[in-house]
């Protein structure tokens, strides 16, 4: 019988330190713009589910989809400037 552990040891040589990398650091700083709009979308859409949206909630969600489209768009243009592959 052989014993799937002594196995796993070939398979994961490095192991994981739970820590994300500088890369995958850099990656959450350039999209923390859309990840907070993304928040304040959220909390909007929250503050009127258990009520019927009046004027301000419906402008309210209104501004934070918006922000999120807009920040989507930032991010968008902002990657595909950063991206190397020889295009003029």
């Amino acid at each position: 019988m052989t014993f799937i552990a002594a196995l796993q040891a070939a398979v994961t040589a490095v192991p994981f330190d739970g820590e994300p990398s500088d890369a995958e650091l850099d990656a959450i700083e350039t999209e923390m713009p859309l990840i907070l709009a993304e928040v304040d979308l959220l909390d909007a859409q929250i503050m009127t589910i258990d009520r019927p949206a009046n004027e301000l909630d419906t402008r309210r969600v209104r501004r934070a989809r918006n922000r999120v489209l807009a920040e989507r768009r930032n991010l968008t243009n902002r990657t595909g400037l950063t991206q190397a592959g020889g295009a003029a």
